[in-house]
């Protein structure tokens, strides 16, 4: 088993709420161009029954002046490095977009290294890793790149208006679109622990049939949630994808 050294703890994560030690905890990783914010509402909503903690990719808010990652699996070995070892037993992660594959490859990597597994997996809008499609976003134009975005619901184009804002945000979307659109990893990648995939039934970037293939990447339980929305389905059914995550978060023993 080979040893990782650590990373900046206080660099990657963020609390937005205190938590009670005993708390089962739940990590989670953005979608591509997100940032640990977008998880607030999360954290506030579960604030007493979870230590909610938000991954801070670098490149972006109060990280901006730092390199953005354009590797998954790079990535992962980085966030891997950062995260809390200790009660992986009561750790579920929590990923959305590119935040679940993401979050499926930090738990490749505890396995691998501590031979331990967290409580679980929920990859939300996300197909499987061994179903994939041909993607070239990360190399479109500036103005190709916001469109998409902007499309998908993931970004008010108006934050683009400003130069600025453009040259702080736009390097760590496309960083991440790279590193989403050219994640391969070989064969059939599995976990120990159980994968509970969420999705919304008019997702354009991940079919039902596509999200219901994680169950071939899992040696545990798993379980398919359709939401009604499309790829950004969390905001509208806040309070149902809420719901589901506490009911998880109460089975951890």
């Amino acid at each position: 088993m080979s040893v990782i050294p650590e990373e900046n703890v206080s660099a990657w994560l963020r609390s937005f709420q205190p938590a009670s030690g005993t708390a089962p905890r739940m990590i989670c990783f953005p979608h591509a161009g997100g940032a640990a914010s977008y998880y607030f509402p999360v954290s506030r909503a579960l604030a007493g029954k979870a230590d909610v903690l938000a991954v801070q990719y670098p490149g972006r808010q109060d990280r901006h002046t730092e390199t953005p990652v354009a590797d998954l699996t790079t990535l992962a070995a980085q966030v891997f490095r950062a995260l809390p070892k200790d009660r992986l037993s009561r750790t579920w992660f929590f990923g959305h977009s590119m935040g679940a594959a993401l979050a499926f490859e930090v738990a490749r990597l505890m396995e691998a290294e501590l031979d331990e597994s967290p409580a679980g997996l929920v990859v939300s809008g996300r197909r499987a890793p061994s179903r994939f499609r041909e993607e070239a976003v990360h190399r479109q134009d500036d103005a190709g790149l916001i469109a998409t975005v902007a499309a998908l619901g993931g970004a008010d184009p108006s934050v683009f208006d400003a130069p600025d804002t453009r040259r702080l945000f736009l390097p760590a979307l496309r960083a991440d679109y790279t590193a989403i659109e050219t994640y391969r990893p070989a064969g059939t990648p599995t976990v120990a622990c159980p994968i509970h995939a969420f999705v919304g039934d008019a997702d354009p970037l991940t079919t039902v049939e596509e999200a219901e293939d994680w169950r071939r990447h899992t040696g545990g339980a798993f379980a398919l949630r359709v939401f009604e929305g499309d790829h950004f389905y969390l905001t509208p059914r806040a309070g149902e994808v809420i719901a589901e995550l506490s009911r998880l978060l109460q089975s951890t023993r």
